[in-house]
């Protein structure tokens, strides 16, 4: 990465974007956390009254998309490590994230930091991956099933509110 000139005002913008990326990701965690436990509360109360002729198919369905909800909650946050053994890091990887290196040697990671902090354009090319690379987190995983997550939990109140409906009717002419 050529950079001409590194200042003050390009630290500013990577610090601020990162810290915007680490918000917007403890943003999305507090948001699977309530889904995960409305969902989890929601079965809990509403295993009761499976045995309710007149509510078992809408409790049915709506326990079946909370178990969908809790699903995506769940993945959403689950964090994605590389378990695979490195004795050097790869080319193209970005050592300033803690997955990258944790299986490094501390010699291989601190020749690795070297090689980065050895010129400007190295070291602003490794903050730039990062908040690259956390963005895709964001967007790709996080926020992708935090989202699926929502839709399956009003999905699910949607539907059983419309087969709460139908077996309402259904005892109403029957």
């Amino acid at each position: 990465m050529n950079i001409p000139d590194a200042s003050g005002h390009l630290d500013q913008m990577l610090r601020q974007t990162r810290q915007h990326h680490v918000q917007l990701s403890a943003m999305a965690d507090v948001k699977a956390n309530i889904l995960l436990t409305l969902s989890s509360l929601i079965i809990t109360f509403g295993i009761g009254y499976l045995s309710d002729p007149v509510l078992r198919w809408p409790v049915l369905v709506l326990i079946l998309f909370c178990l969908a909800t809790i699903v995506s909650a769940a993945y959403a946050v689950m964090p994605k490590l590389n378990f695979t053994r490195q004795n050097e890091p790869q080319s193209g990887q970005n050592i300033l994230f803690f997955g990258n290196f944790m299986h490094l040697s501390y010699p291989d990671y601190l020749e690795a930091m070297e090689k980065v902090m050895h010129t400007p354009g190295a070291a602003y090319e490794a903050q730039v991956r990062e908040v690259y690379e956390l963005g895709l987190f964001l967007g790709h995983k996080k926020y992708r099933f935090i989202r699926l997550a929502y839709l399956f939990f009003i999905s699910g109140l949607f539907l059983a509110g419309i087969v709460f409906v139908i077996v309402e009717m259904a005892l109403l002419v029957g």
